[in-house]
């Protein structure tokens, strides 16, 4: 199984008693890691990565549930699933759920997770292809109910050109107010994975990061920036005293989650 599968799935099933404050009480993640677990695979015991997926699991569950109480019954899409489970958080009775990620991951979620609930489905998803709209079968015209979109520890991995696509495909075909939300570290990650303790061990590569504000409403006139929100806020005062300095020296937040619209 990808190791990039298994960071998330172990720190939100470990990291409540480490974080308390940061608490997610996933139902899943405890029992779905039990039977993958195995001995030639560690897992992260880095606290800091631990903290920043509580945090931006926190953030997306929050961002989408204020989503959900202005559009109730609304379609949620995670793009990049992996083995997470939303769906505990975001059911409000109405709401439309689709997880969705490569046939590979979809392979061992439906054996580890299977779901059966009538408004929750999931779907194959190539989100560095040019149709992943159409793959998602997300509206075809503009006069329809806003989506949320939201993808988790993602965008990071797909190359320049293949994240100002995503930007400029939900510009041109989300109706107006569907939200993409995002989580991006800045451009001084990227090619420097194996700096980082839990993502080096897997041989996966930072291929993009924010080097600017506009660039994420750049790619269309549609795209309005409505919140940046820093995820390691709280995780101790070294980053509160540093982390001001940081944002001035590099213009944008080491590591946040982003949420663009989609205007009329």
């Amino acid at each position: 199984m990808p190791s990039t599968l298994r960071i998330p799935l172990a720190a939100r099933a470990s990291g409540d008693a480490l974080f308390p404050q940061m608490a997610v009480r996933d139902a899943y993640a405890a029992a779905i890691l039990e039977k993958i677990r195995d001995d030639d695979h560690a897992l992260p015991d880095d606290r800091t990565t631990i903290f920043g997926i509580l945090a931006r699991t926190r953030r997306f569950r929050s961002l989408a549930q204020d989503f959900l109480k202005l559009h109730p019954g609304a379609r949620i899409v995670n793009m990049g699933c992996g083995l997470s489970h939303y769906f505990q958080w975001l059911d409000d009775g109405k709401s439309r759920m689709t997880d969705a990620d490569l046939p590979e991951v979809l392979a061992l979620r439906r054996e580890l997770l299977p779901e059966t609930h009538p408004r929750h489905d999931v779907r194959e998803l190539d989100l560095g292809a040019p149709d992943w709209w159409g793959q998602l079968d997300l509206p075809r015209k503009r006069q329809a109910q806003p989506v949320f979109l939201f993808a988790e520890g993602v965008l990071m991995y797909l190359a320049p050109e293949q994240v100002s696509a995503v930007f400029t495909t939900f510009g041109e075909r989300a109706p107006p107010g569907s939200v993409l939300a995002f989580d991006a570290m800045c451009w001084l990650a990227v090619g420097r994975a194996r700096q980082h303790p839990s993502v080096r061990a897997t041989g996966a590569e930072f291929q993009w990061g924010l080097r600017r504000y506009d660039d994420l409403t750049r790619p269309h006139p549609r795209l309005q920036l409505d919140g940046t929100y820093r995820v390691m806020e709280g995780i101790g005062w070294p980053y509160t005293l540093f982390a001001p300095m940081v944002l001035f020296f590099l213009g944008v937040p080491i590591y946040a989650v982003y949420a663009l619209s989609a205007k009329d």
